[in-house]
């Protein structure tokens, strides 16, 4: 109860205070981030998702209440929402040998390209990426809340603004298709 309280008067003094925002920024970045890239499976596109979602935070923390949402729920809506728009419009990836022309290894996106190929030397996470991709996006969301992130059914009930049952069934379905890909 403690944390929630510290949360809410952080996130209160956010709305005027840049610090405080920075504060916020510095909890939520890491896991926003690390979702953003569960879901894409591109570090490059995973920053630039993560830059866009915590850009709109900033413009509309605002309008943030305390409501029935978490305020980490409230940031994983915008996350969320931002990977579909993404997938929307289909922008087109840049593969990591367009980034190695682009920038000599001594660049600061060094590390971000050994993290590029930390991920594609994982072949099994991207078999399950490729697979989890080709379901439609309402199953894809409920499988990387709540098998990726460790998301709660409430927790994923306030993200998509959706009914338990309907997480629950989204899930069951996703599953078994998912199951399905795997025969």
């Amino acid at each position: 109860m403690e944390e929630i309280e510290k949360e809410k008067e952080l996130v209160e003094k956010a709305k005027s205070d840049p610090g405080a925002f920075a504060l916020l920024y510095e909890r939520y970045y890491s896991p926003i981030f690390s979702y953003i890239l569960k879901r894409t499976a591109n570090v490059e596109i995973a920053e630039d998702i993560t830059s866009v979602v915590f850009l709109k935070v900033l413009k509309n923390i605002w309008r943030f209440k305390w409501k029935g949402i978490s305020f980490s729920s409230w940031i994983y809506k915008i996350a969320t929402n931002e990977i579909s728009n993404f997938y929307r419009k289909k922008r087109k990836i840049i593969s990591l040998n367009e980034i190695r022309e682009i920038k000599s290894s001594t660049d600061p996106l060094g590390e971000v390209i050994k993290a590029q190929e930390e991920l594609e030397k994982n072949k099994e996470f991207l078999d399950l990426h490729k697979k989890i991709s080709s379901l439609p996006l309402k199953y894809q969301e409920v499988i990387y809340l709540r098998y990726f992130e460790n998301k709660k059914i409430k927790e994923i009930c306030e993200i998509l603004g959706k009914r338990e049952g309907t997480v629950k069934s989204l899930l069951h379905r996703g599953i078994e298709r998912l199951r399905k890909l795997f025969e």
